[in-house]
């Protein structure tokens, strides 16, 4: 076969992969990304593994057969999503449970063994939760997706605005109003804002041009975040360790 004919099978192929995960992936929703247990992390592998072949394999006569079985393996994940939508048990099975690692300051080491989970490894994720003291943990968590979840200990949790009896305001979200130099129309009509309103309090921050906004947004007290290109600081701050070119 000559290689024009094979490039321009492969290209055709990869198209049809690159569409087909795609698509079954926002019907798979984010499960994949979001959770990633150890299901969804092997479903995810085979899922890719399947596409690859799909898109490179040079035999013609295949190509429907390997669509065909990405195609059944997506609807056989979704199905299983379902399953474990309708069922906690399914869930459980699929997905697994939780375990409790430790116990009022107390190594579960029965339950390590079990999870096939190391000493080293429970440490480096507790540090990583900013636990340096096993002592300190009320309890902890070995979630299905393989992180830790930690309960410190009454006394050595951070005081919060509620146990201080300090009264708090709403925050929310901010909502975009300018992304990478564009207005988001949809959130400033829901604001009940204009285009000509947002143009103003730009100007007012010395901004005449949308160009040369990279973000903007506005919180819930009504403060306009603005991030522009041309960032003007004074000792930008660089951690890196490489020497820098003379100017």
């Amino acid at each position: 076969m000559p290689l024009a004919t094979s490039l321009i099978e492969v290209f055709f192929q990869t198209i049809l992969a690159f569409t087909a995960i795609m698509v079954y992936t926002r019907i798979l929703g984010k499960q994949q990304i979001g959770q990633l247990t150890f299901f969804e992390y092997i479903t995810g592998i085979t899922f890719g593994s399947i596409a690859g072949t799909l898109a490179t394999d040079r035999n013609p006569d295949m190509t429907l057969i390997h669509f065909a079985g990405l195609t059944f393996f997506a609807a056989m994940t979704f199905f299983m999503g379902l399953v474990s939508l309708k069922s906690r048990t399914a869930r459980k099975v699929i997905e697994g449970e939780p375990t409790i690692v430790v116990h009022n300051g107390q190594i579960l080491d029965q339950n390590l063994r079990k999870m096939r989970y190391n000493l080293d490894e429970l440490l480096m994720q507790l540090r990583e939760k900013g636990v340096f003291r096993v002592d300190d943990v009320e309890f902890a968590l070995l979630e299905p997706n393989g992180n830790i979840s930690v309960l410190p200990k009454s006394q050595h949790r951070p005081a919060t605005p509620g146990d201080l009896g300090v009264p708090t305001e709403y925050e929310g979200l901010n909502i975009e109003l300018v992304m990478d130099g564009k207005i988001i129309s949809r959130n400033l009509q829901q604001l009940g804002f204009s285009e000509d309103w947002l143009r103003r309090r730009l100007r007012e921050r010395g901004i005449t041009g949308l160009d040369q906004v990279v973000y903007a947004a506005i919180a819930t007290n009504g403060k306009l975040y603005t991030d522009v290109k041309k960032d003007n600081l004074q000792m930008p701050v660089d951690i890196s360790d490489w020497p820098k070119p003379p100017r």
